[in-house]
């Protein structure tokens, strides 16, 4: 008996140590492999391995990113029916382009991405788009991403919708509630960019430089690429020593600095701005959840109000004359009273909701994005450039234009 007590014992044991050994490798294992546990900061190239496969093997393509179609009708008494607030709607315009520059750029998926006035910048990708919706709580708009040579890799709209617990959130405090949109967009344009071979983007780059040779003299370039198609295709490409190809190569490098020059003020602008436009995001996600509510409870208010007058009717109309009921009475004028004052309490929630619209009308104004006058010299020229950005840029493409037309020869020293 006491032998068989034993046994059991020891089998039990056994049984305990087999269990234990087994969860004690489980344990190992999920620490990593061959039983080690990895601690500290992550290599940069496990944060996004996607990415990272792009940027490892192809040429990084310059982006345009032109300021945003703002998305305004031709009919100005729209604007009002549609909730668009046309001088917040420009500023917006500039700040989206930027704010996806600063999207694109942090995937550093891409060479240098410029935002511009207009599509007319020199480079290798343009991301044109346009506000389709923005009032605080829904953010949506199109992107169509076109290549240099006109190929088109994206045509896409997207949106997103702010949660209440955003704001609830104290982690949140200073951040912009559309950050997730362009974060969508960002990832987008960088799945059409997985897509593209390396070889295929290195043609792109060496076609952006012909196009740009040939807004100064088409003739000089037009051997080099097949315009005929659908799309401009790569033919050949001038020898390196090339002195045309050379001159406008070294006057497209001073565009791009003058671009980059620009990136500062859509940077102030974005900056100077970023204080009363997340304030104006937070009160108009507010105010549109109380102008809802107040037109909500502006009906219901209305509806009960006439049904109880027509209650305080009934009972007043069904009272027999001969043998008048006071309390009757009093009950008919006091539903009167009260379906009188409920109406007039619906037609005070609805002015609410009205007063809420006009104060949402009154953002935006006078937002202009100016420039100070500058003046530029290249090559013993100057030049002075006044207006806003658009037009700044657009003198200065004249200015370049002027400087290369002055070259009696190719050969200039630079």
């Amino acid at each position: 008996m006491m032998m068989n007590n034993k046994y059991h014992t020891a089998k039990k044991i056994m049984v305990y140590v087999i269990v234990f050994s087994h969860f004690l490798v489980g344990c190992a294992t999920t620490g990593g492999q061959n039983g080690t546990i990895k601690v500290g900061p992550k290599s940069s190239s496990s944060y996004n391995e996607d990415v990272s496969k792009v940027i490892s093997t192809a040429p990084k393509l310059d982006v345009i990113i032109p300021v945003f179609d703002p998305g305004l009708s031709e009919e100005a008494e729209n604007y009002e029916k549609d909730g668009i607030w046309p001088e917040l709607r420009r500023a917006e315009a500039n700040r989206f382009a930027y704010k996806l520059k600063q999207a694109l750029d942090d995937s550093k998926a891409f060479g240098a991405v410029r935002v511009t006035p207009d599509e007319t910048a020199s480079g290798d990708l343009y991301v044109l788009g346009k506000i389709e919706e923005s009032d605080g709580q829904d953010v949506k708009f199109r992107l169509n991403v076109v290549d240099i040579s006109g190929k088109k890799w994206l045509n896409s709209s997207f949106s997103h919708e702010v949660e209440a617990s955003f704001y609830k959130n104290t982690r949140n405090a200073g951040g912009d509630a559309y950050d997730p949109v362009f974060e969508k967009a960002a990832e987008g344009i960088i799945k059409a960019l997985q897509r593209r071979s390396a070889s295929e983007l290195d043609d792109l780059k060496y076609i952006a430089n012909l196009q740009f040779g040939a807004s100064f003299n088409d003739a000089a370039f037009a051997e080099y690429v097949d315009t005929k198609g659908k799309y401009t295709k790569l033919i050949s490409k001038p020898s390196d020593n090339d002195p045309l190809f050379e001159r406008v190569m070294a006057i497209r490098v001073r565009e791009q600095l003058f671009v980059d020059n620009l990136q500062q003020t859509y940077v102030a602008f974005s900056q100077n701005m970023n204080d009363s436009y997340l304030a104006w995001q937070e009160a108009s996600f507010t105010e549109k959840q109380l102008r809802k509510e107040a037109q909500k409870k502006g009906i219901y208010k209305t509806v009960g109000g006439l049904l109880l007058i027509a209650l305080a009717i009934a009972a007043a109309s069904s009272g027999d004359s001969k043998n008048s009921n006071v309390l009757g009475d009093t009950a008919a004028v006091a539903g009167g009273i009260g379906g009188a004052i409920l109406i007039a309490d619906g037609f005070k929630s609805r002015e609410e909701a009205k007063f809420h619209q006009e104060a949402l009308n009154e953002l935006g104004e006078s937002i202009n994005l100016e420039m100070s006058p500058q003046v530029i010299s290249y090559e013993d020229e100057s030049v002075k450039l006044t207006g806003n950005i658009q037009q700044q840029f657009e003198q200065w493409r004249a200015f370049l234009q002027r400087i290369y037309e002055q070259e009696s020869t190719p050969n200039v020293e630079l």
